[in-house]
């Protein structure tokens, strides 16, 4: 229940900040948000990051709708047992969810966040759980699996 709610809170942030974000800034505009750091920008991404697959969205889509499935599934059936590894599956979750929403309804993800020290890709909030979630989730698998909750693990707690 409190990975659900955790996903729920993640896609309302996520929804809400592209709300504002289409409601308070022009298409292709941005906003200084943290001075020499961080603007808000305004971009409409038909693709995935850095615009790949632009012309594909319906793919994306089909892609954002499975792996929302299979990441649920994974939580309910406690593919990671360990809390910290169900929380990787979350925000996994969370980012999935955020832009499915984005492309079923708009044909396109709503990003913001533009790195201004680096040439880097417009990305959301969406994109920072899917990102987090991701290394967190790879870190978690090689690094803590086998110690929390592997074979070693099942032996030790028999």
């Amino acid at each position: 229940m409190v990975y659900a709610l955790l996903v729920a809170a993640l896609v309302a942030l996520d929804q809400l900040v592209k709300y504002l974000v289409v409601q308070n800034i022009p298409l292709g505009q941005h906003v200084p948000f943290l001075p020499h750091i961080l603007d808000l920008t305004y971009v409409q991404n038909t693709g995935a990051a850095f615009s790949l697959f632009n012309q594909h969205t319906w793919i994306l889509t089909l892609i954002s709708l499975v792996m929302s499935v299979i990441l649920a599934v994974a939580l309910v059936k406690k593919f990671f047992r360990h809390p910290l590894g169900r929380v990787c599956l979350s925000l996994l979750l969370a980012g999935a969810v955020g832009n499915l929403i984005d492309r079923a309804l708009q044909g396109y993800v709503v990003d913001m966040f533009n790195v201004l020290f680096m040439n880097f890709a417009v990305f959301n909030v969406a994109d920072i759980c899917v990102v987090v979630g991701g290394i967190g989730a790879a870190l978690y698998y090689l690094l803590l699996w086998d110690k929390l909750e592997g074979p070693k693990s099942r032996e030790n707690s028999l």
